[in-house]
């Protein structure tokens, strides 16, 4: 079967994709030669800590769309779905040619981790500073008490923003892990799945959901949901997400969230609106405010259909981070 999407070979959807990227957008990004690491077009100095970040393709505008001022120094882009191996971010990490350090955010799947892990130890090898930090917060994939089993989702955006403008700042290595930690700390998602998507190479579903069914807590992947439950209202379903969330991450009345509301391909700008007109509702009456929520496709799995909802709760110092303004591509605000 092939898909049915305008592409123009399997093997050639990687690069063409990164060449159209950084042919649309040369005044934010471009593409390291020999490479499929997407760096911003203008370096920061080198006395500040570069923040990195490999992923699989077939997720944009993640990663490479957050790649610029206030966000990401890099986005190493591996295959479709598939981490980026070891060498390509080892080399990653010296090209940056950072005095401060590179903070290398990880997202809690298991080549990711495996392979960042091989190209921390080997750039460490070579005196290269470096330090990694592992992203977690679906709620679905672990109880809570084991969090750091938990996946990385729509949630680590929370962390490429604030942790990004952290280190734009000029705050020494140490200090921005342990900004990328705090923000992890107080990040949760989940997310509701309605369309598979489908495989561009395979032209197969990713997975199967009744016609009147919809997958509470389902991965970016198309992992396992945590259970299935009869289609629903917006209201219905931002009830039951809310309300897990609120529950797992112990959000009380007073609590100040950035929010995002993520749509997963297919789900509309107008489902993705009356969905956090509902979450925020909910909010408002557990005396919870929110603050600017992000609302749109940011971290996608083809033409899936769904919605992932995520908190992370803030101070004034973490407020501040989340709102100033950015150039990346895929979160310019």
């Amino acid at each position: 079967m092939v898909a049915k999407k305008f592409v123009n070979a399997p093997e050639a959807i990687v690069a063409e994709t990164l060449a159209g990227f950084t042919a649309a957008y040369p005044e934010t990004v471009r593409l390291l030669p020999g490479t499929q690491t997407v760096v911003r077009s203008q370096r920061k100095a080198s006395d500040k800590v570069a923040v990195v970040i490999g992923n699989g393709a077939g997720h944009e505008p993640a990663c490479i769309g957050f790649v610029g001022e206030n966000m990401l120094d890099a986005n190493i882009c591996g295959g479709l779905f598939a981490a980026p191996g070891p060498d390509p971010l080892r080399d990653a990490v010296e090209m940056m040619d950072s005095e401060a350090g590179v903070c290398v955010l990880i997202s809690n799947h298991a080549g990711d981790v495996l392979n960042s892990k091989m190209a921390l130890d080997m750039a460490e090898d070579d005196d290269l500073r470096c330090k990694g930090v592992i992203l977690y917060d679906d709620i679905a994939s672990a109880p809570k008490g084991e969090e750091h089993e938990r996946r990385g989702t729509a949630g680590t955006l929370f962390n490429y923003k604030i942790t990004g403008t952290y280190a734009d700042q000029g705050h020494d290595l140490e200090a921005v892990c342990a900004m990328a930690e705090r923000v992890r700390d107080n990040t949760r998602t989940l997310t509701v799945a309605s369309i598979p998507g489908t495989s561009p190479v395979t032209g197969k579903p990713m997975f199967e959901i009744a016609d009147d069914e919809v997958e509470i807590g389902i991965g970016v992947h198309g992992e396992a949901a945590a259970h299935n439950m009869k289609l629903k209202s917006a209201a219905e379903v931002a009830k039951v997400m809310t309300e897990s969330l609120l529950e797992d991450g112990e959000y009380r009345a007073g609590d100040e969230l950035a929010v995002i509301v993520n749509g997963c391909g297919q789900t509309t700008y107008m489902e993705l609106l009356i969905f956090f007109n509902d979450v925020n509702q909910i909010l408002k009456s557990r005396g919870i405010a929110s603050v600017k929520p992000a609302i749109g496709n940011f971290i996608t799995t083809q033409e899936m259909g769904g919605i992932a909802l995520s908190f992370c709760r803030v101070d004034d110092t973490l407020k501040a981070l989340w709102l100033a303004p950015s150039t990346a591509i895929g979160f310019g605000w």
